[in-house]
């Protein structure tokens, strides 16, 4: 039997399990890879918000990831909350000694920009967003923000228009991202408002390409975690080998069959349903009827 991709979560802890670690690790495991996970922060939270965020020591943060890699290294790493400045600091640390060329461990990063809650609560201080605009951004792989947050990240003002996303995901690259996207599940308007669209910018054949990925909007209330579900799936894609292109389709399939599956609970912005159906929620690609 072989050995599934090992895919690591460095992010916060949702008690209600509906986004932060506890939903990454779902969606890894329902994608066949084995989730390990370095807690940045815990939260008070259930479905209806944010009430408090308590961030972990950064020492407690290294020694996470320094015994993690000693015995698990990862074939891909996504990154969500960091909660701190210090929390920062450590992870941009931590992955520049693994960029190094005679690195070992060396793999696809994913970043999750999460610099506020759903419910406004702020996740992430100015010193740490500083951070992960210097030093984070130009080591990831693939960055995802949503249009608010590419919106503080690059200065492009958010508006209806799919010209102003693809501004974004191109500044995005120009700050250091290899490939972004910048998701459109939380938007209003756009060129069909009865669509969800994200744009992707990644570089192929020697040049920028510019992607809009269209998805008819599912109504629904189970939309708590999408953003950390749908940047885990493109680490597990990664890490199976798939392009940038490709993992970044099949994890917007993957997470709209995840609100599809949705188990109804909780008062509030509930939970997708990534823990079930298992190989039902997984997609080899962009289906035809998500063009």
């Amino acid at each position: 039997m072989s050995k599934p991709p090992i895919v690591w979560t460095i992010a916060g802890f949702d008690p209600s399990s509906g986004a932060g670690i506890t939903a990454d690790l779902k969606t890894i495991s329902a994608l066949d890879c084995y989730g390990v996970a370095c807690i940045t922060a815990l939260t008070v939270q259930n479905t209806m918000g944010v009430r408090r965020v308590e961030p972990l020591s950064p020492q407690i943060v290294l020694e996470t990831l320094q015994a993690l890699l000693e015995d698990l290294p990862p074939s891909a790493i996504k990154i969500g909350m960091i909660a701190t400045a210090g929390v920062a600091s450590v992870v941009a640390d931590f992955l520049h000694a693994l960029h190094q060329p005679d690195s070992t461990a060396r793999c696809p990063v994913v970043l999750d920009p999460i610099l506020r809650s759903s419910s406004g609560a702020e996740l992430l201080d100015p010193a740490g967003i500083r951070l992960l605009l210097a030093h984070l951004l130009p080591m990831a792989t693939v960055v995802t923000p949503n249009r608010s947050e590419a919106e503080l990240l690059t200065g492009v003002a958010a508006g209806f228009a799919g010209s102003d996303a693809e501004s974004m995901a191109r500044a995005l690259r120009r700050l250091g991202a290899a490939a972004a996207v910048v998701t459109g599940g939380d938007a209003n308007g756009g060129r069909n408002p009865q669509h969800s669209e994200d744009v992707l910018a990644y570089a192929a054949a020697g040049r920028e390409w510019v992607e809009t990925l269209s998805a008819p909007r599912i109504p629904s209330n189970a939309t708590h975690g999408t953003g950390c579900a749908f940047s885990t799936a493109i680490a597990c894609g990664l890490a199976c080998g798939q392009s940038v292109p490709t993992a970044v389709t099949s994890a917007k399939a993957f997470v709209r069959r995840a609100i599809e599956h949705a188990p109804g609970l909780g008062s509030g912005k509930g939970p997708m349903g990534l823990e079930r159906g298992g190989k039902s929620l997984q997609t080899p690609g962009w289906p035809d009827d998500y063009a």
